[in-house]
């Protein structure tokens, strides 16, 4: 089991080869507004977490994550189930 910190970690590494604008993460980076990410930055970096983790995120739970921070909290809940 990763702890939080761990897990944002890894999100963080994961955001790096997407991170164009070369954005200085935090908890409460937008992947919308504050890295510019489009519909497909977005889908490609979904399976990137999905991979490393070896979860699914549902079409649902993308609607909801704005921020890393909350990308993190969502990565630990579904790696909990």
């Amino acid at each position: 089991m990763a702890s939080r910190e761990e897990i944002m970690t890894k999100v963080e590494a994961l955001v790096g080869p997407f991170n164009n604008k070369g954005v200085a993460l935090t908890e409460t980076t937008t992947f919308a507004g504050d890295l510019e990410w489009d519909s497909l930055t977005v889908m490609d970096f979904v399976a990137a977490v999905e991979d490393e983790f070896d979860i699914i995120i549902t079409m649902n739970m993308q609607a909801e994550i704005e921020t890393v921070g909350q990308l993190a909290d969502a990565v630990a809940k579904l790696m909990d189930s």
